[in-house]
Order: C-alpha cells, then structure tokens, then sequence
C-alpha cells in the first residue's frame, strides 16, 4: 500500500498582507487579550500602593481642584444641587482615562521593541491593547465616584444610562490622538517628552475644575474644538443632571474633531507601520 504524498505549498502574495490587514486583527485577538492582561500586571507590578493608584492619583486631583477653584476663587458647581467635588471627579473619570491611554498608547511600540521587529501581526493590537488596558483605571475610579456620592447622598441623574455612548466617545479621542502620537513616537523621540506636556496642559484647558458654561458663549465653539469638551460635558450631563442642558453644540464639534483624529491617526500608524522595526 504506497502513501499519498502531501504538498505543503506557501503562497507569497504581492500585497495579501495589506488586504488581510483588517482581517488579522480579528485572526490575532488572542494576542490582543495576551497584550491587554500583561499591560494590567505588569502597570502595578513591584509597586508599593499596587492598584490603589488608580484611586489616589483622581483623589487628590480633585481635592487640589476644589481647594483652589471652590474654596479659594469661590466658584460654584453650576450643576443644581451637586456637590463641587462631585463635578469635578465626574469631569476627571474621562480626563484621567484619556490621558491614561496617550501615555500609555505613546510609548507602547517603544516598550515592545522585541516583539516588532521578529514576528509579523497587525501592529495595530499593540496600542489599542494599552488604551483598552486604561479602561480598567477608568472602572476603578468610577467606583469611587459611587463611593463619593454615597458621602454626599447626592442620586446621579437617570441620563446615567446614556454614559456608555460617552465612554465610547472618549475611548474614540483616545484611539485617534494616541495612534497618531504612537506613530510619530517611534520616528521621533521627542514625543516621549511632548506627550506629559500635552496631558498635563490639557487638564487645565478642558473644563475639569470649572463648567463649560463659564466660557463666553461666543468662543464655545472654537473652545469645543477641543474634543475632551463635549466628553466633559457629557459626562456631567449623564450623571449630575440637574440644570445642565444636553450638550448639543460641543458634542457635535467634539465628534467631528474626534473622528477626524481617528482618521488621522490610522491613517498615519498605517502610513508608518512598514518602517517601524526598522526605526525601532
């Protein structure tokens, strides 16, 4: 009896790789949960505090806001009967994660030098990962929101049920302005510096310690430009209720700017992507 031969033939295709591209993500998920849980251990490993950083870090954020906005230059929460406190942290749940996710995004190809430049998945997973790993942080933090409203026996409005689609708006900023600052991290070092100048300058020109509506009605729409506004704005739409209006202009802006960067920042990864094991 002669045994049938099997011919194993490997196929290269001109351009398969950049067809399939989208398709590898999906192909690739497994690496994508492997990326995602060693970010988690590894962000708190040999830490003292460990996961409690994710609560201290928004904690004394937000006493240092309303020390200096609420008692110091007397302003008032503009959000009914919510506490100021409670203001401030329902603004810091989304900063927090989206400034999270650039610095961890910015520097995520950097720390998986190895892993680039021998083996072949779509690079895409790495950064994504690092912004999906934030969200972890963000969950940590929204209970100690609940925690905080307890001390304050303040009920968070029923447009609570909306904040999902928020958090998806921000997880949107996140993905747009992180691939983009990933990409021109690996090109140019510099960015590794940029990237804490950026995070920290932002929170003071987002409306974290103060409400949007403090800002004269004819510059809404160019400070809505910054997209972290109508997230913001959304957030404390969701959960504090009471006079704030649905924020109908700095959402509009705020999804055109964060779509924009999405597109922008895929745009640039991918245009990158080929010389990265290279620049690495």
């Amino acid at each position: 009896m002669k045994a049938k031969a099997v011919s194993n033939e490997l196929i290269i295709e001109a351009g398969r790789a950049e067809k399939n591209y989208w398709r590898d993500l999906w192909r690739y998920r497994e690496l994508f949960y492997i990326l995602s849980w060693r970010d988690i251990k590894v962000r708190y490993k040999q830490t003292v505090v460990g996961a409690l950083w994710s609560i201290v870090r928004p904690l004394l954020t937000m006493l240092v806001f309303t020390i200096v906005f609420s008692k110091l230059a007397h302003m008032s929460s503009d959000s009914g009967n919510a506490p100021y406190a409670i203001m401030v942290f329902a603004a810091l749940l989304p900063w927090q994660f989206f400034a999270n996710s650039l610095s961890e995004a910015s520097n995520s190809l950097i720390s998986n030098t190895n892993l680039i430049s021998k083996v072949y998945f779509p690079r895409l997973i790495i950064p994504t990962a690092s912004v999906i790993t934030s969200l972890i942080d963000f969950f940590i933090s929204f209970a100690l929101m609940c925690l905080l409203m307890l001390y304050y026996r303040f009920l968070p409005s029923w447009h609570i049920i909306y904040l999902p689609l928020f958090l998806l708006l921000a997880f949107l900023c996140s993905m747009g302005v992180g691939l983009w600052l990933t990409a021109l991290n690996v090109k140019y070092r510099d960015f590794r510096y940029i990237v804490p100048f950026i995070v920290q300058f932002g929170l003071y020109i987002s409306p974290v310690g103060f409400s949007s509506e403090r800002i004269p009605e004819k510059y809404r729409i160019l400070y809505s430009l910054n997209p972290m506004v109508g997230v913001i704005d959304g957030f404390r739409w969701c959960i504090l209720g009471g006079n704030n209006e649905f924020p109908t202009q700095s959402l509009m802006v705020s999804l055109i700017v964060a779509f924009l960067f999405l597109w922008l920042g895929i745009y640039q990864f991918r245009k990158m992507e080929k010389s990265f094991a290279d620049l690495i």
